[in-house]
């Protein structure tokens, strides 16, 4: 299994409408990145306003080949562009093996 893990880190003044994420945007990865081979998404949320981030999410995939094909796919710019509505951090990216 592969994953992304998106995070999204605390900056002074910092935007993030939770209610839209998890109505919205995560749903909006499903529709285009669960074809390419997206099972699942694991929502994080901070404990206290002391955390580094806003929000993580580790995107779960069958396989590398499937986070390739998902990154490739025509809905992923519309994935990407997606972001400005819910947040005004520039997320970070990692990737497992």
């Amino acid at each position: 299994m592969a994953k992304l893990i998106v995070a999204y880190p605390m900056h002074d003044g910092a935007k993030f409408d939770r209610d839209y994420y998890t109505a919205t945007h995560i749903p909006l990865v499903e529709t285009h990145w669960g074809p390419a081979g997206m099972t699942g998404a694991e929502i994080m949320w901070p404990a206290d306003g002391g955390q580094p981030f806003a929000c993580m999410v580790a995107l779960a995939f069958a396989d590398d080949a499937a986070v390739d094909a998902a990154l490739a796919s025509p809905g992923t710019p519309e994935v990407l562009g997606d972001v400005a509505n819910f947040t005004d951090i520039q997320p970070t990216v990692y990737r497992t093996a």
